[in-house]
Parts: structure tokens; sequence; C-alpha cells
């Protein structure tokens, strides 16, 4: 799971809640001081919630985009399905869609909306939101749900990053460890693996924040997406068939899905290739700086690459 390097939110994020045509979610959203040059959509994995990217919002809304970091369907403070359908890739990645036209203000008739964590509003496309293309970004599990909506309808998307996430299934090591989560968790419970896994656990604000949200994230979430990332297929085909661009982020080591496969996936996209040095499998948490600068990197190019740019 992704630690990140802080957990007060700097004075340009904000907590809100974003109202969907499939429920609300629990999101941190980052603003530019002018008219956005773009959104950018920051979708989290396995264990995961919208503060795996609390530091890239600021540098990415520094830089012009507006930028969301969404917790997914049971994940930390959104609230889980009426179904254990919901945790399906194909119904995750409908969230992701849902999001998407609400983000974009393109609710096309569903009556998607925002609302501040107060429940005090804050309209889709009000003050610089919405403006130019979306850019989607999955971490990790979270890649594998992105490039799902991708696969479901890729007019929203200007350009698609996976990052830390690979073609398929993870590797033998982390499949076996989400197979044994998931048998431990019903008989000794989320506290005692908890504990079970952070032996030296600290006391610190991030520390505390990482044990609530592991007790916070929905345990038929952590069942049913462990067992996804164990048996996703191999879908690179059908991704680069949808023409949209795509980028591949990774850090210099990854147990998720080793290196060579990813580079591997990013010549079958014919997909940009960036590894993050100094960082393992959350450059995002590890290294925000280098990861923010690579994205824009790429965001820039496709802008400059586009017609009347």
């Amino acid at each position: 799971m992704s630690r990140p390097p802080f957990i007060e939110p700097p004075s340009r994020v904000t907590a809100r809640r974003i109202g969907t045509r499939r429920g609300e979610f629990a999101a941190l959203e980052a603003r530019p001081a002018g008219t956005a040059l773009g959104t950018a959509l920051l979708v989290p994995g396995f264990t995961g919630s919208k503060e795996d990217f609390i530091a890239l919002l600021a540098p990415l809304a520094d830089a012009g985009y507006r930028a969301v970091a969404v917790d997914g369907r049971g994940q930390y403070e959104t609230p889980p399905p009426t179904g254990r359908d919901g945790y399906r890739i194909g119904a995750l990645a409908e969230d992701v869609l849902a999001q998407a036209e609400a983000v974009t203000g393109a609710a096309d008739g569903h009556g998607a909306r925002e609302s501040s964590g107060d429940g005090t509003g804050g309209g889709v496309g009000d003050a610089n939101g919405g403006g130019g293309e979306l850019h989607l970004l999955g971490h990790s599990f979270g890649g594998l749900i992105s490039r799902g909506a991708v696969l479901r309808d890729p007019a929203p998307f200007a350009s698609l990053t996976l990052l830390s996430s690979g073609p398929g299934r993870v590797a033998r090591w982390p499949r076996w460890r989400t197979r044994a989560l998931a048998a431990l968790m019903p008989v000794a419970g989320p506290e005692r693996v908890w504990q079970a896994l952070n032996p030296k656990e600290g006391t610190d604000a991030v520390s505390r924040f990482m044990r609530r949200r592991w007790l916070s994230n929905h345990r038929g979430q952590l069942r049913a997406t462990g067992r996804q990332l164990r048996f996703e297929p191999d879908r690179v085909e059908r991704l680069a068939a949808t023409g949209v661009p795509v980028h591949v982020v990774s850090g210099e080591r990854d147990d998720a899905w080793p290196l060579p496969l990813m580079d591997d996936m990013a010549e079958r996209l014919g997909a940009r290739r960036t590894v993050i040095k100094g960082a393992a499998h959350s450059p995002n948490a590890e290294q925000p700086g280098p990861t923010a600068a690579a994205l824009l990197e790429f965001w820039t190019a496709l802008d400059a690459g586009r017609p009347g740019s």
C-alpha cells in the first residue's frame, strides 16, 4: 500500500464529495489559480485511497491542471456498494466513467453534481473547474480499473496513465499475499491483521492515518479486489485498439509487476515509458516531484501535438 509523505492537505487542496449518477465519492481536489489547462482524475489501488496522491495535487494545480483524487467504492471514506457485484472491475470502471462525467460537467442528463465535504455545494464546471481535456491516471489496481473505464468508453479521456500497473494479474508473490489476506481477514479481523502487518507501528500522523484507513476499508472490497488482482487477464491489445494515448510509469523496482513486464506492455501499446528513480511501487508517494514532472511533460506533449495548438 502507498504511504503518503504527509496527511494534512496543503492549502490548495480541498476535501470534497463528488456526486455522480452512481452515488457519492470522497475526493481531494486542487484547482489552479486561473483557467484549467485540463483535469486529472486519479484512481487509487488495492488498500489505497485518495490520500495516496496528496503530494501530487498541488504541483499539478500549480502547473495549471485541476487534479481530483478519489476514494473508490468501499475505500476509506466512500461507502460500499449494495451488492457483491459492485466490486467487479466492470462496475468499478463504470464508477470511474461516472466520476469523469461529474468532474467535467458532462453528466448527460444524469444529474451528476459535486458537493463540498460540508454539503454546501460547488457546482460542476464552476470557477476553473472542468476546463480542457480529461486525463485519467490509475495506480496499481486502480490502473486495471482505469483501463476498464477506457475500454468501456474511451471518448471522455484525452490520455491514460498506468502508474505501477501491469498488463494483467500481479506476480506470483503478490498473488500469494492477497490470497493469504483474504483467508485471514474473516478469521482474525482487520485489527489483528493490521497489527501482524505492522508490528512496529509508529505514532506519527501518517501512521495513525494508515491504521484508520485500513480499518475503514470495507472487508468485502479487500476480498473482491484482491481476487481480481490474482485473475485479471491481459487486455493490452484491446486497450491499444482504443487509440487513447497511454503513459506507463513505474519506479525503478516493483514487486507487483516486474519492470520487464511493464516495458513490454508499453511497447505493445506504443506508449510513452517513464521510470522514476528512487521509487518502488508508489512513485506518487515516494517521489512525488519527479512523478508530477513526468505527468506534466506527457500531457504538455499531447497538447502540443494536437491540431491548432
